[in-house]
């Protein structure tokens, strides 16, 4: 049957800072998305869902074996090319290229693995299938239905001739260390250039708010030991040192009210897309 396109399983767990751009990502070169949870114990699930991912929880074996059984069991159109890409704390989205092109040389099979210990084998046709473990797969329905029938000391040679099979170590990508200028070396004039630009509420309420809150707390002690006895003077000064204490927490707390606010209407904003509309 006619392959009908391209789907990316990514499978990997507590991914909540990256689980948004990596769906985008892999929208921008596939059909369909589908996210295998590993048991995730923070708002990676909902996020996915959120933003119209499939989720399917996984509880098996990481294996090759094992992954595509549970492709082949699951409701998933097997008529598609599946990219099963497991996401780990090493890998980055700048390495999608590399492994979009293996979509596009047809594999019916075809595991890229990161195995240490197999370093010593001549040729990696020759690695066990059991003990792979693999950084990414491309698997046609044939592949499926072939290495979900493989025995614990199956490896790629023993597979149907008729199909297009490869087994390769993975080859990591050079990362070239980046000039930076002054400006960019330092987090903090990142930070303070970006709370600028915005109009950050922290930098407008809070940073005032934080000196009148102090100058206000430490000026009350002073003029408490100060002045022994109440006249015009000592009261004006009072009250002056406690306006500003108070003036000093409110800002702060318009500051946070207004972050957390800010917070909240971007999620609206991306939960329902008002930026296209």
């Amino acid at each position: 049957m006619e392959n009908e396109g391209t789907r990316i399983i990514l499978l990997g767990r507590d991914l909540e800072l990256r689980i948004i751009s990596l769906i985008v990502r892999a929208r921008e070169i596939s059909e369909e998305v589908v996210f295998f949870d590993l048991g995730s114990n923070d708002l990676t699930v909902e996020l996915a869902e959120d933003f119209n991912c499939r989720v399917l929880h996984y509880n098996s074996e990481l294996g090759c074996k094992d992954v595509s059984k549970y492709i082949l069991d699951s409701s998933l159109d097997l008529n598609m090319t599946n990219l099963v890409l497991r996401v780990t704390d090493d890998w980055k989205i700048s390495d999608f290229p590399i492994i979009e092109n293996r979509v596009r040389e047809s594999w019916d099979i075809y595991i890229a693995f990161t195995n240490e210990d197999s370093k010593g084998l001549q040729d990696d046709n020759d690695i066990i299938i059991d003990s792979i473990d693999f950084s990414h797969m491309v698997l046609s329905r044939s592949g499926i239905e072939e290495l979900s029938k493989t025995s614990p000391l199956s490896n790629a040679m023993d597979f149907d001739m008729d199909l297009k099979v490869r087994v390769s170590r993975t080859q990591k990508s050079i990362r070239l260390p980046q000039r930076e200028s002054l400006a960019s070396a330092s987090r903090f004039a990142q930070l303070f250039y970006w709370m600028l630009e915005t109009r950050h509420p922290l930098l407008l309420f809070g940073i005032p708010g934080i000196v009148l809150f102090v100058l206000g707390y430490k000026l009350s002690g002073n003029v408490v030991d100060t002045f022994s006895e109440l006249n015009t003077t000592s009261i004006g000064v009072t009250l002056t040192t406690i306006a500003m204490t108070l003036i000093g927490l409110f800002a702060m707390m318009v500051a946070l009210i207004l972050y957390i606010m800010g917070k909240q209407v971007e999620q609206i904003q991306a939960q329902y897309d008002w930026s296209s509309k």
